[in-house]
């Protein structure tokens, strides 16, 4: 087996690895109990599938790490719960604001700004949207597409791998890998857009709630688990990692990269937990009100 192939600093970092996953599982449990004891229905739900985003990446990784004919499937299974996870959390900032009607009381004569990353950071002459039911509806479907287009695109690729027509690493035009991919990239950047235009508008009314901790927490969710990971992926498509027999490059690199995500992940449990837990003190937290200019105040 593999880990009887391994030499002792080998079996060493695979126990901590493993029992780092188990600990962000279990601080997860434990969290997810507190919440649901102390966390108001409405948003109960929202906030334990934000939180369970980083101990689920670290167990497929985990998994992946201890049977490496899984991966991709693995990983597979954390692109499909990360991208539900931005869909809760563009969901839970409308909730935070006390939900769309109140939101929209609050930003009554108030507009998005459109111009943000990842999509149109550089184009600033873009104009400002007003903010209404319909710009809502539009930023909510944002996310929800790639909720439900992402595990449909994984699904058309795990049939297409099984009749032998899908290669992951086979980048060439003339392969489903590359255009699947594609899309995929595309149905994430516009989730991410639809998501910083509502943290950039509310940033500043939900301030006293830790909004931005949290969204810092998920940027780095994001960063490390999307772009980290094919960065990797394609450093040892390209044998820049070199093979380590039996680990070929692309094996190599894929070890590489579930074992930087299990610890990162532990580490983005633990700060999680004391992000979203410091909040919960006071449920009842006095009112918040926006600070951005040409937006008419108003207490629901």
């Amino acid at each position: 087996s593999l880990f009887a192939g391994l030499d002792l600093p080998g079996r060493f970092l695979f126990a901590t690895l493993t029992l780092m996953t188990l600990i962000a599982i279990l601080v997860f449990i434990e969290e997810a109990v507190y919440i649901y004891r102390k966390i108001p229905s409405s948003k109960r739900s929202i906030i334990i599938w934000i939180n369970a985003a980083a101990p689920v990446i670290s167990t497929t990784s985990c998994i992946g790490m201890w049977v490496p004919r899984s991966t991709m499937f693995t990983d597979f299974t954390a692109g499909i719960f990360f991208s539900i996870v931005i869909h809760k959390f563009l969901m839970m900032m409308i909730k935070e604001c006390g939900g769309q009607k109140v939101l929209l009381r609050r930003f009554e004569n108030g507009r998005f700004t459109i111009s943000t990353g990842p999509c149109c950071c550089c184009c600033l002459c873009l104009p400002r949207v007003p903010i209404t039911r319909q710009t809502l509806f539009w930023l909510k479907l944002g996310t929800f597409q790639f909720a439900v287009f992402r595990p449909v695109l994984v699904f058309l690729s795990i049939v297409l791998w099984t009749n032998g027509n899908y290669v992951l690493y086979n980048l060439s035009p003339k392969g489903p890998a590359l255009w699947i991919s594609c899309f995929i990239g595309a149905l994430t950047l516009f989730a991410l857009w639809a998501v910083g235009i509502m943290f950039r508008k509310v940033r500043i009314l939900l301030k006293c709630k830790n909004i931005i901790p949290k969204f810092a927490l998920y940027q780095f969710i994001v960063i490390l688990n999307q772009l980290q990971t094919t960065i990797i992926n394609i450093l040892a498509t390209q044998k820049i990692i070199p093979c380590a027999p039996p680990l070929s490059s692309t094996a190599r690199g894929s070890y590489i990269a579930q074992q930087m995500l299990i610890m990162e992940m532990f580490l983005i449990t633990v700060i999680s937990r004391m992000v979203y837990r410091r909040k919960y003190h006071d449920l009842e937290p006095p009112e918040c009100v926006a600070e951005e200019p040409g937006d008419k105040k108003e207490t629901p």
